[in-house]
Protein backbone atom coordinates (compact mmCIF):
# COMPACT_ATOMS: atom_id res chain seq x y z
CA UNK A 1 0.00 0.00 0.00
CA UNK A 2 1.45 3.39 -0.89
CA UNK A 3 1.56 6.33 1.54
CA UNK A 4 -1.36 8.11 -0.14
CA UNK A 5 -3.64 5.06 0.13
CA UNK A 6 -2.65 4.45 3.74
CA UNK A 7 -3.42 8.03 4.68
CA UNK A 8 -6.83 7.94 2.99
CA UNK A 9 -7.72 4.84 4.98
CA UNK A 10 -6.45 6.03 8.36
CA UNK A 11 -9.34 6.48 10.85
CA UNK A 12 -8.35 10.04 11.72
CA UNK A 13 -9.02 11.16 8.14
CA UNK A 14 -12.71 10.80 9.03
CA UNK A 15 -12.40 13.12 12.04
CA UNK A 16 -13.45 16.34 10.31
CA UNK A 17 -14.43 19.55 12.14
CA UNK A 18 -18.09 18.70 11.50
CA UNK A 19 -17.65 15.29 13.16
CA UNK A 20 -16.00 16.94 16.16
CA UNK A 21 -18.88 19.41 16.53
CA UNK A 22 -21.48 16.64 16.06
CA UNK A 23 -19.74 14.50 18.69
CA UNK A 24 -19.94 17.36 21.18
CA UNK A 25 -23.60 17.95 20.31
CA UNK A 26 -24.28 14.27 21.10
CA UNK A 27 -23.40 14.99 24.74
CA UNK A 28 -25.24 18.31 24.90
CA UNK A 29 -22.40 20.71 24.09
CA UNK A 30 -22.78 23.24 21.31
CA UNK A 31 -19.70 24.83 19.82
CA UNK A 32 -19.86 28.34 18.39
CA UNK A 33 -17.78 27.32 15.36
CA UNK A 34 -14.34 28.16 16.76
CA UNK A 35 -12.22 25.00 16.83
CA UNK A 36 -8.44 24.82 17.29
CA UNK A 37 -6.33 21.66 17.03
CA UNK A 38 -3.91 21.33 19.95
CA UNK A 39 -0.48 19.75 19.82
CA UNK A 40 -0.96 15.99 20.15
CA UNK A 41 0.31 13.17 17.96
CA UNK A 42 -1.04 10.20 19.90
CA UNK A 43 -4.65 11.39 20.02
CA UNK A 44 -6.53 14.23 18.36
CA UNK A 45 -7.24 17.09 20.76
CA UNK A 46 -9.24 20.25 20.07
CA UNK A 47 -9.96 23.43 21.96
CA UNK A 48 -13.60 24.32 21.47
CA UNK A 49 -15.47 27.55 22.25
CA UNK A 50 -19.01 26.91 23.46
CA UNK A 51 -22.15 28.88 22.76
CA UNK A 52 -23.19 28.44 26.39
CA UNK A 53 -20.84 27.68 29.33
CA UNK A 54 -20.90 24.19 30.87
CA UNK A 55 -20.08 24.03 34.59
CA UNK A 56 -18.80 27.59 34.22
CA UNK A 57 -16.45 26.75 31.34
CA UNK A 58 -16.72 28.76 28.13
CA UNK A 59 -14.00 26.67 26.48
CA UNK A 60 -13.42 22.93 26.67
CA UNK A 61 -10.85 20.48 25.34
CA UNK A 62 -12.21 17.53 23.37
CA UNK A 63 -9.93 14.49 23.20
CA UNK A 64 -10.52 11.80 20.57
CA UNK A 65 -8.63 8.67 21.53
CA UNK A 66 -6.51 6.85 18.95
CA UNK A 67 -8.63 3.90 17.78
CA UNK A 68 -7.55 0.47 19.06
CA UNK A 69 -4.95 1.81 21.48
CA UNK A 70 -6.81 1.59 24.80
CA UNK A 71 -9.93 -0.36 25.66
CA UNK A 72 -12.89 1.41 27.25
CA UNK A 73 -11.95 -0.22 30.57
CA UNK A 74 -8.41 1.18 30.34
CA UNK A 75 -9.64 4.68 29.47
CA UNK A 76 -12.14 4.60 32.32
CA UNK A 77 -9.29 3.70 34.70
CA UNK A 78 -7.47 6.81 33.54
CA UNK A 79 -10.57 8.92 34.18
CA UNK A 80 -11.18 7.38 37.60
CA UNK A 81 -7.57 8.08 38.58
CA UNK A 82 -7.93 11.74 37.53
CA UNK A 83 -11.14 12.06 39.53
CA UNK A 84 -9.47 10.49 42.57
CA UNK A 85 -6.66 13.03 42.34
CA UNK A 86 -9.10 15.93 42.25
CA UNK A 87 -11.02 14.44 45.19
CA UNK A 88 -7.72 14.55 47.09
CA UNK A 89 -7.39 18.26 46.17
CA UNK A 90 -4.53 17.63 43.77
CA UNK A 91 -4.54 19.97 40.74
CA UNK A 92 -5.17 17.48 37.95
CA UNK A 93 -7.63 18.07 35.10
CA UNK A 94 -10.24 15.31 34.92
CA UNK A 95 -12.79 14.92 32.12
CA UNK A 96 -16.24 16.39 32.66
CA UNK A 97 -19.13 14.09 33.49
CA UNK A 98 -21.67 14.61 30.72
CA UNK A 99 -24.87 12.54 30.62
CA UNK A 100 -23.44 10.80 33.69
CA UNK A 101 -20.30 9.52 31.94
CA UNK A 102 -16.75 10.69 31.24
CA UNK A 103 -16.19 8.47 28.19
CA UNK A 104 -18.35 8.84 25.10
CA UNK A 105 -18.54 7.39 21.59
CA UNK A 106 -19.42 8.97 18.27
CA UNK A 107 -18.64 8.12 14.66
CA UNK A 108 -16.37 5.24 15.58
CA UNK A 109 -14.32 7.31 18.05
CA UNK A 110 -14.06 7.23 21.83
CA UNK A 111 -13.80 10.76 23.22
CA UNK A 112 -13.85 12.79 26.41
CA UNK A 113 -14.31 16.49 27.19
CA UNK A 114 -12.29 18.36 29.80
CA UNK A 115 -12.28 21.94 31.03
CA UNK A 116 -9.63 24.11 29.46
CA UNK A 117 -6.77 25.03 31.79
CA UNK A 118 -4.25 27.74 30.98
CA UNK A 119 -0.65 27.93 32.12
CA UNK A 120 2.95 27.85 30.94
CA UNK A 121 5.80 25.42 31.26
CA UNK A 122 7.36 25.38 34.74
CA UNK A 123 10.74 27.05 35.26
CA UNK A 124 12.66 23.93 36.22
CA UNK A 125 15.87 25.84 36.85
CA UNK A 126 14.10 27.30 39.90
CA UNK A 127 14.59 24.94 42.85
CA UNK A 128 11.50 26.31 44.62
CA UNK A 129 9.41 25.31 41.59
CA UNK A 130 10.98 21.83 41.61
CA UNK A 131 10.26 21.43 45.31
CA UNK A 132 6.66 22.51 44.75
CA UNK A 133 6.28 19.95 41.95
CA UNK A 134 7.87 17.31 44.17
CA UNK A 135 5.24 17.88 46.86
CA UNK A 136 2.42 17.35 44.40
CA UNK A 137 4.06 14.28 42.87
CA UNK A 138 4.19 12.74 46.34
CA UNK A 139 0.50 13.44 46.79
CA UNK A 140 -0.29 11.95 43.37
CA UNK A 141 1.64 8.82 44.33
CA UNK A 142 -0.13 8.55 47.68
CA UNK A 143 -3.40 8.32 45.75
CA UNK A 144 -1.77 6.03 43.19
CA UNK A 145 -0.62 3.63 45.89
CA UNK A 146 -4.13 3.16 47.28
CA UNK A 147 -4.89 0.34 44.84
CA UNK A 148 -3.51 -0.88 41.49
CA UNK A 149 -4.76 -0.51 37.95
CA UNK A 150 -6.60 -3.64 36.89
CA UNK A 151 -6.69 -3.15 33.11
CA UNK A 152 -3.77 -0.91 32.20
CA UNK A 153 -0.41 -2.54 31.39
CA UNK A 154 2.63 -2.02 33.60
CA UNK A 155 5.78 -0.12 32.75
CA UNK A 156 8.24 -2.98 32.37
CA UNK A 157 10.53 -4.74 29.92
CA UNK A 158 7.66 -6.75 28.47
CA UNK A 159 5.70 -3.78 27.18
CA UNK A 160 8.57 -1.35 26.55
CA UNK A 161 11.34 -3.60 25.16
CA UNK A 162 10.49 -7.23 24.33
CA UNK A 163 7.22 -6.55 22.55
CA UNK A 164 8.43 -3.42 20.64
CA UNK A 165 11.64 -5.20 19.58
CA UNK A 166 9.77 -8.24 18.32
CA UNK A 167 7.22 -6.11 16.45
CA UNK A 168 9.89 -4.01 14.73
CA UNK A 169 11.82 -7.08 13.61
CA UNK A 170 8.71 -8.96 12.50
CA UNK A 171 7.59 -6.01 10.37
CA UNK A 172 11.12 -5.43 9.01
CA UNK A 173 11.16 -1.83 10.17
CA UNK A 174 14.86 -1.71 11.12
CA UNK A 175 17.25 -0.76 8.31
CA UNK A 176 18.81 -4.05 7.10
CA UNK A 177 22.38 -2.71 7.27
CA UNK A 178 21.97 -1.95 10.98
CA UNK A 179 19.52 -4.66 12.08
CA UNK A 180 22.04 -7.11 13.56
CA UNK A 181 23.93 -4.41 15.47
CA UNK A 182 20.65 -2.91 16.74
CA UNK A 183 19.28 -6.24 17.93
CA UNK A 184 22.50 -7.29 19.66
CA UNK A 185 22.98 -3.92 21.35
CA UNK A 186 19.34 -3.84 22.46
CA UNK A 187 19.62 -7.33 23.94
CA UNK A 188 22.76 -6.29 25.84
CA UNK A 189 20.90 -3.27 27.23
CA UNK A 190 17.91 -5.43 28.07
CA UNK A 191 20.03 -7.80 30.17
CA UNK A 192 21.03 -4.85 32.36
CA UNK A 193 17.46 -3.54 32.57
CA UNK A 194 16.17 -6.94 33.67
CA UNK A 195 18.70 -7.13 36.47
CA UNK A 196 16.20 -4.87 38.25
CA UNK A 197 13.39 -7.22 39.38
CA UNK A 198 10.61 -4.60 39.32
CA UNK A 199 11.23 -4.02 35.58
CA UNK A 200 11.32 -7.64 34.49
CA UNK A 201 8.64 -9.29 32.41
CA UNK A 202 5.73 -10.36 34.63
CA UNK A 203 7.40 -8.96 37.74
CA UNK A 204 5.76 -10.21 40.93
CA UNK A 205 5.08 -7.97 43.96
CA UNK A 206 7.88 -8.16 46.54
CA UNK A 207 7.24 -6.64 49.97
CA UNK A 208 10.99 -6.08 50.38
CA UNK A 209 11.58 -4.81 46.85
CA UNK A 210 10.85 -1.57 45.01
CA UNK A 211 7.11 -0.96 44.99
CA UNK A 212 5.03 -0.04 41.96
CA UNK A 213 1.96 2.18 41.95
CA UNK A 214 -0.37 4.09 39.65
CA UNK A 215 1.68 6.80 37.94
CA UNK A 216 1.14 9.82 35.74
CA UNK A 217 3.49 7.89 33.45
CA UNK A 218 4.54 10.71 31.11
CA UNK A 219 5.48 13.49 33.50
CA UNK A 220 7.61 15.67 31.26
CA UNK A 221 7.56 19.50 31.57
CA UNK A 222 5.02 19.85 28.73
CA UNK A 223 2.44 17.97 30.81
CA UNK A 224 2.72 20.38 33.74
CA UNK A 225 0.96 23.72 33.37
CA UNK A 226 2.30 26.37 35.73
CA UNK A 227 0.27 29.27 37.10
CA UNK A 228 2.39 32.04 38.67
CA UNK A 229 2.13 32.86 42.36
CA UNK A 230 -0.55 35.40 43.13
CA UNK A 231 -2.86 34.12 40.39
CA UNK A 232 -5.87 31.91 41.17
CA UNK A 233 -4.81 28.28 41.43
CA UNK A 234 -1.12 29.18 41.60
CA UNK A 235 1.38 26.36 41.08
CA UNK A 236 1.37 23.25 38.90
CA UNK A 237 -1.56 21.58 37.15
CA UNK A 238 -0.91 18.06 35.91
CA UNK A 239 -2.50 17.23 32.56
CA UNK A 240 -2.66 14.28 30.14
CA UNK A 241 -2.88 11.03 32.06
CA UNK A 242 -3.09 9.13 28.77
CA UNK A 243 0.05 7.14 29.62
CA UNK A 244 -0.91 6.38 33.22
CA UNK A 245 0.17 2.88 34.22
CA UNK A 246 1.75 0.91 37.06
CA UNK A 247 5.44 1.51 37.69
CA UNK A 248 8.06 2.78 40.17
CA UNK A 249 7.64 6.31 41.56
CA UNK A 250 10.88 7.55 40.00
CA UNK A 251 9.28 7.29 36.53
CA UNK A 252 7.39 10.52 37.31
CA UNK A 253 10.60 12.23 38.41
CA UNK A 254 13.42 11.49 35.98
CA UNK A 255 11.90 13.26 32.95
CA UNK A 256 12.06 16.54 34.88
CA UNK A 257 15.87 16.32 35.08
CA UNK A 258 18.23 17.91 32.55
CA UNK A 259 21.80 19.09 32.14
CA UNK A 260 25.01 17.48 33.35
CA UNK A 261 25.31 15.11 36.29
CA UNK A 262 25.91 17.89 38.83
CA UNK A 263 22.84 19.80 37.65
CA UNK A 264 20.69 16.67 37.67
CA UNK A 265 21.78 15.84 41.22
CA UNK A 266 20.78 19.34 42.32
CA UNK A 267 17.42 19.16 40.55
CA UNK A 268 16.78 15.72 41.96
CA UNK A 269 17.61 16.96 45.45
CA UNK A 270 15.01 19.74 45.19
CA UNK A 271 12.33 17.38 43.84
CA UNK A 272 12.94 14.79 46.57
CA UNK A 273 13.05 17.47 49.28
CA UNK A 274 9.54 18.46 48.27
CA UNK A 275 8.42 14.87 47.74
CA UNK A 276 9.46 13.74 51.20
CA UNK A 277 7.38 16.42 52.89
CA UNK A 278 4.41 14.18 52.04
CA UNK A 279 5.74 10.71 51.24
CA UNK A 280 8.95 8.77 51.73
CA UNK A 281 11.05 8.04 48.67
CA UNK A 282 12.94 4.77 48.24
CA UNK A 283 16.50 5.76 47.25
CA UNK A 284 16.97 2.37 45.58
CA UNK A 285 14.78 3.70 42.77
CA UNK A 286 17.53 6.09 41.66
CA UNK A 287 19.28 3.11 40.05
CA UNK A 288 16.22 2.76 37.77
CA UNK A 289 16.55 6.16 36.09
CA UNK A 290 18.84 5.08 33.25
CA UNK A 291 17.06 1.72 32.71
CA UNK A 292 13.76 3.61 32.46
CA UNK A 293 15.32 6.09 30.02
CA UNK A 294 16.52 3.15 27.92
CA UNK A 295 13.07 1.52 27.90
CA UNK A 296 11.58 4.79 26.69
CA UNK A 297 14.16 4.96 23.89
CA UNK A 298 13.30 1.44 22.69
CA UNK A 299 9.56 2.01 22.95
CA UNK A 300 9.76 5.30 21.04
CA UNK A 301 10.99 3.66 17.82
CA UNK A 302 8.11 1.19 17.81
CA UNK A 303 5.65 3.97 18.64
CA UNK A 304 6.73 5.89 15.54
CA UNK A 305 6.72 2.81 13.31
CA UNK A 306 3.25 1.69 14.38
CA UNK A 307 1.75 5.08 13.61
CA UNK A 308 3.37 5.65 10.24
CA UNK A 309 0.06 5.32 8.40
CA UNK A 310 -1.26 8.29 10.38
CA UNK A 311 -0.79 11.26 8.00
CA UNK A 312 0.62 13.40 10.82
CA UNK A 313 3.66 11.17 11.33
CA UNK A 314 5.50 11.22 7.97
CA UNK A 315 5.05 14.99 7.91
CA UNK A 316 6.41 15.59 11.42
CA UNK A 317 9.02 12.82 11.63
CA UNK A 318 10.52 12.65 8.10
CA UNK A 319 13.87 11.41 9.45
CA UNK A 320 12.36 8.23 10.92
CA UNK A 321 13.28 4.86 9.44
CA UNK A 322 16.41 5.89 7.55
CA UNK A 323 19.71 4.08 7.96
CA UNK A 324 21.06 7.13 9.81
CA UNK A 325 18.12 7.01 12.22
CA UNK A 326 18.74 3.37 13.12
CA UNK A 327 22.49 3.85 13.39
CA UNK A 328 21.72 6.70 15.78
CA UNK A 329 19.57 4.32 17.84
CA UNK A 330 22.47 1.87 18.07
CA UNK A 331 24.79 4.67 19.20
CA UNK A 332 22.32 5.84 21.85
CA UNK A 333 21.86 2.29 23.15
CA UNK A 334 25.64 1.95 23.47
CA UNK A 335 25.69 5.18 25.48
CA UNK A 336 22.84 3.95 27.65
CA UNK A 337 24.62 0.66 28.37
CA UNK A 338 27.50 2.73 29.74
CA UNK A 339 25.18 5.02 31.69
CA UNK A 340 23.33 2.08 33.25
CA UNK A 341 26.63 0.75 34.59
CA UNK A 342 27.65 4.06 36.17
CA UNK A 343 26.75 4.93 39.78
CA UNK A 344 23.19 6.32 40.02
CA UNK A 345 22.35 9.94 40.68
CA UNK A 346 22.29 11.08 44.30
CA UNK A 347 19.47 12.90 46.10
Amino acid sequence: MNDASAQRLHPYTALTPDVVQDALASVGLWGDGRLAALNSFENRVYQVHLESPVDGHEQVVAKFYRPNRWSDAQINEEHAFAEALVAAEIPAVPPLRLTGETLHHFGGFAFSVSPRRGGRRPELENFEVLEWIGRFLARIHSVGAAHPFESRPALNATHFAHEPRDWLLEHQMVAPEVQTAWRETLDEALAIIESHPCLTANAQPDPEGIQTLRLHGDCHPGNILWTPEGAPGAGPHFVDLDDARMGPAVQDIWMLLSGDRRQQNQQLGALIDGYEQFRSFDRRELALIEPLRTLRLIHYSAWLARRWEDPAFPINFPWFGTRDYWQGQVDMLVEQIEEMQNPPLVA
